[in-house]
């Protein structure tokens, strides 16, 4: 059984973000500078081009670099805000 404390902390604060290089579009939580929680909202590798193009399953991806970068430009520029201020 979920708590309303679990979903909270598994889904509260997530926000949309399109990805800058591709246009994907996933749920975000920037909980500090250096901790993202990423959700997607569709299989990676139809969406993604790098998940997408990789030469492994895109299960054992860790994540898109071109993503990253783009959540982390969001979160620089106050786009995207980042919970420990």
């Amino acid at each position: 059984m979920t708590t309303a404390e679990q979903t909270e902390f598994l889904s509260g604060g997530l926000r949309p973000h399109e990805c800058r290089s591709c246009g994907t579009c996933v749920l975000v939580k920037k909980n500090s500078i250096q901790h993202t929680s990423i959700q997607w909202t569709s299989r990676p590798a139809d969406t993604c081009p790098v998940f997408a193009d990789a030469d492994v399953p895109s299960a054992l991806l860790d994540t898109c670099p071109k993503l990253a970068d783009s959540i982390g430009d969001a979160a620089r520029e106050g786009s995207l805000a980042v919970a420990d201020g």
